[in-house]
């Protein structure tokens, strides 16, 4: 940059040098051209000298062979001069010229100041009546001009120096400020590969970095929730499987140790080692149904499904089960409602949800479902005035192995799942389930599916 900027400079110097030269010289040229033609050296070398000393510089007439006739110096009449920029207009054929050069050591400096490094050259014809008569050399002093260049060269260049090493040095320091977050993230990410989920990387600064770090640390709250919540899932799995083989196991014991038990006894045994088997199998099946679900390999096999007729087709198979403990299930369901669906899955979920109103409302009591339509949102309500649930156990109670009962849900054949599954179906058809309920006032399950296929938005 130093080195452009300088060259800029430099050529509107030498540009403006050159015209301001060659216009003086050329008009001198013409000026002297009558005297050289005319032979009149005395005048001839007046006007030289006082035109010179204007000038500030040297003067000299060279005729047509290259000799010097008249010098403003006096000093190289006779002496031919083989100069570039005498030879362009003798040989050349040109009408001006005009040269600097640097002279190298043993030169000698035609200028005042035999010192001088740099000299300037401007030539231009003298013509007179019969043609051209020589060359008029004007020999200019530019060793201040070059010094002056020189300098403003290097103060530049310091400057520019100066300017790249604080760049550089500021620089480096933003560099280590912008690295120094993104080396901490490098590190905590790393440690969570190692197996550390609990590491966080602190939030600092504004802007994107800050934007990442909070992403960062909203990304291993989620991996850890779920971690936890597989660990949780685990647990609880595990915990599930092993009770009704627990229970299997002694009753089988109790077979086996016992060769004389009554055959009514060993029919009863023989009855709830069947029970736990199914249980076990329900386990197992709905634990299937949520894997495929999680590993997104589950597809909804959709067709044109008229809700309102599957509502009564699964309020009719329930209705014996109500009726055999004294419960009233009752159903107001809209005409009409149809949506692009998958039929089976809806069907479980309204079956899932009568059947779970219908386990934990007691003897007598009263299970309502309700279809109607809110625009083009088909809401299925449940409702039952069952035992309820605490209001802290309503955000979990759709969590795998949930149970806000934990001996009553064993008592009705419960695995913990459904309403898990149920949540999971609902959201494959981009649908909404939320609880309303309240202890001994019984809960309503509020179930929201797009019949235009669009995600309904929460309400």
């Amino acid at each position: 940059m130093a080195s452009s900027l300088t060259n800029l400079v430099s050529d509107h110097l030498y540009e403006q040098r050159i015209r301001q030269d060659s216009l003086s010289v050329e008009k001198l040229a013409t000026t002297f051209a009558p005297l050289f033609q005319s032979a009149q050296g005395d005048a001839l070398q007046e006007a030289l000298v006082a035109a010179g000393g204007e000038m500030g510089g040297r003067l000299m007439v060279i005729d047509e062979d290259g000799k010097v006739q008249f010098d403003s110096f006096s000093r190289l009449c006779g002496i031919r001069l083989q100069l570039p920029e005498v030879l362009s207009i003798l040989t050349g054929g040109q009408n001006t010229a005009y040269g600097i050069h640097h002279l190298e050591g043993g030169q000698h400096s035609l200028t005042a100041d035999a010192a001088d490094e740099y000299v300037a050259y401007c030539t231009a014809s003298i013509i007179g009546t019969r043609g051209r008569l020589g060359v008029l050399l004007f020999v200019a002093p530019v060793q201040e001009m070059m010094t002056s260049l020189n300098n403003v060269q290097q103060q530049l260049l310091r400057v520019f120096l100066v300017i790249a090493t604080a760049a550089l040095v500021v620089a480096m320091v933003f560099s280590r400020v912008i690295t120094r977050p993104i080396t901490a993230l490098t590190r905590t990410i790393q440690k969570m590969g190692k197996g550390d989920l609990s590491a966080r990387v602190k939030v600092r600064g504004s802007g994107e970095m800050r934007q990442l770090a909070e992403s960062y640390n909203t990304m291993a709250d989620q991996l850890e929730r779920l971690d936890r919540s597989r660990n949780q899932f685990v647990s609880n799995a595990s915990h599930e499987l092993k009770t009704p083989l627990a229970t299997m196991k002694i009753l089988l014991e109790s077979l086996i140790y016992q060769p004389d038990m009554p055959a009514e006894l060993r029919a009863e045994f023989m009855q709830d080692m069947n029970h736990e088997i199914d249980r076990l199998t329900s386990i197992i099946t709905d634990l299937l149904t949520l894997t495929q679900m999680d590993s997104r390999r589950m597809e909804l096999h959709t067709s044109l499904v008229d809700l309102s007729e599957l509502t009564e087709e699964t309020l009719r198979l329930l209705t014996p089960a109500a009726e055999q403990r004294g419960q009233n299930l009752t159903g107001r369901v809209t005409p009409g409602c149809t949506l692009v669906a998958d039929r089976s899955k809806l069907s479980q979920v309204i079956y899932n949800l009568t059947e779970n109103g219908l386990k934990y409302t007691p003897d007598g009591g009263e299970v309502s479902v309700t279809l109607s339509v809110e625009g083009r949102t088909a809401v299925l309500t449940v409702k039952d005035n069952g035992v309820g649930i605490p209001p802290e156990d309503q955000g979990h109670i759709f969590e795998r192995f949930y149970r806000v009962d934990k001996a009553r849900s064993r008592e009705t054949g419960g695995t913990g799942l459904g309403l898990s599954i149920v949540r999971q179906m609902v959201t494959l058809h981009k649908g909404q389930i939320t609880v309303e309920s309240a202890p001994g006032e019984g809960s309503t399950f509020i179930v929201r599916l797009p019949m235009d296929g669009k995600e309904v938005s929460a309400s």
